[in-house]
């Protein structure tokens, strides 16, 4: 191994970030290698320092989720062209933007398209609307995180008289991110939690007596939303995703109803 070699991982090695063969060849290289040693003993004062001093803040949920959300939309549908670690690491920035800048509002919405119901439905998707921007404040996205139904869909037994759908669609680029409770209509709902690249969906249901009904879609201020009921359960589904990814992702959703 030459010098600029193991200069260019010496970050990584510090780090324990190499596989096992090249950690060994920087670790050879290192021991019969003056300047490259005091390279990395300076590496291990610079790092040592920051940790000192440096502020260390606790990230908000909803940006952990949606970084989780890109990796897994990464993961479904590779970038071409984007393949370096530098390239990689551009593509954060919007990321980190997105989780800092999360934008509230709560009242004064009217829907471009909804089932023509009158005030009780418009109401419903008025605190919809709300608890989903409530959601994207940090601490309030998820009660249970986890990716996985077996973890999520438990969690809600015997803390609501509804078992909610939380199927795994991971594979289709929707990975799971959690579930939670919410306030919606007077009464306590589901509220499951996916991701799509750096969006997020909540997924609300809750019992209501009635006959089914088709898909409904409603758009407030960026924000798009379907609404339908099957087999006596209210099913609003809300993202800023661009509407044919949300009615592909309700599509999925569905195919678990029996």
């Amino acid at each position: 191994m030459q010098c600029a070699e193991c200069r260019a991982l010496l970050d990584a090695y510090l780090d324990a970030a190499l596989p096992e063969g090249e950690r060994a060849a920087v670790r050879e290289h290192l021991a019969g290698c003056a300047e490259c040693s005091r390279e990395l003993a300076a590496l291990e004062r610079a790092s040592s320092l920051a940790q000192e001093h440096l502020v260390h803040y606790r990230a908000p949920d909803v940006l952990k989720a949606r970084i989780a959300s890109a990796i897994a939309g990464e993961r479904a549908e590779p970038a071409a062209g984007l393949s370096s670690p530098a390239a990689r690491s551009r593509r954060w920035w919007p990321l980190v933007a997105a989780g800092v800048l999360i934008a509230l509002s709560s009242s004064g919405l009217t829907y471009a398209v909804l089932r023509g119901a009158g005030g009780t439905a418009q109401m419903v998707a008025d605190e919809v609307l709300a608890s989903h921007i409530r959601s994207l404040m940090p601490g309030h996205l998820t009660d249970v995180q986890s990716t996985s139904e077996h973890n999520v869909k438990p969690w809600f037994n015997g803390r609501l008289d509804l078992s909610p759908a939380v199927p795994t669609l991971d594979s289709a680029g929707f990975p799971l991110v959690g579930g939670r409770l919410d306030y919606v209509d007077g009464r306590v709902v589901a509220a499951v939690v996916y991701g799509r690249r750096q969006h997020l969906i909540n997924v609300y249901s809750w019992p209501e007596q009635g006959p089914n009904e088709d898909e409904a879609t409603a758009s407030a201020r960026g924000y798009h939303m379907l609404h339908w009921r099957s087999n006596n359960v209210d099913y609003w589904v809300v993202s800023d995703l661009e509407s044919g990814e949300l009615a592909k992702f309700v599509a999925l959703y569905r195919r678990t109803e029996g």
